[in-house]
């Protein structure tokens, strides 16, 4: 070895500093992460409330799918469409006010039945005088044949699985002020 300090013996390598650690992270990453968690939080609470608003949807399919086995039966056909006519009405009466509901029979609960069906297919006038005929007298259903029961029951199934609650929204405060007339009872208005 040589003593002069240019030679390129004495040359050593370059000392690298030690790579950045993942741990602890900069303080924005606990940012993220926190707002990651209530994100994730609200989203597995949507879906749980979500599962429990629907419990009585798929309780009522479960009826359903009980009595189906029913429809194919000539003898048990009339009990399995009284069943699935009542079943509709409970589940109805689930979800919608009772003053709405509870009284429609005829062709004004068969409108209702339309006018909430969501995205399920419009019960035909025709099944859905057979379904009134066969709830209310019994007898009646020894004349379906079992394609309207199915079909009945196919209706009723997306019917539950389909419908959509719409109630009606009351009005506010600015709606009643801009409708109200201008008259010298304006200062008695209630306050909402």
């Amino acid at each position: 070895m040589t003593t002069d300090s240019t030679s390129l013996d004495r040359l050593h390598d370059i000392i690298v500093p030690p790579p950045v650690p993942w741990w602890p992270p900069a303080p924005g990453w606990y940012w993220v992460l926190g707002i990651l968690f209530v994100v994730v939080l609200v989203l597995v609470l949507r879906l749980v409330l979500h599962w429990l608003h629907n419990r009585y949807r798929r309780e009522a399919l479960d009826e359903l799918a009980r009595q189906k086995t029913n429809l194919a039966d000539v003898q048990r056909r009339a009990t399995a469409i009284t069943a699935i006519a009542e079943l509709l009405k409970r589940t109805a009466l689930s979800v919608f006010p009772r003053e709405s509901v509870a009284s429609l029979t005829g062709p004004p609960w068969l409108a209702f039945l339309n006018r909430t069906r969501g995205r399920a297919a419009v019960l035909s006038d025709d099944t859905g005088e057979w379904l009134e005929a066969v709830a209310y007298e019994p007898s009646a259903a020894q004349g379906l044949d079992e394609q309207r029961a199915r079909e009945l029951a196919s209706f009723a199934r997306d019917w539950i699985t389909h419908h959509r609650v719409d109630l009606p929204r009351s009005r506010s405060c600015d709606e009643e002020s801009r409708t109200s007339s201008s008259t010298k009872d304006e200062e008695e208005r209630v306050v909402c």
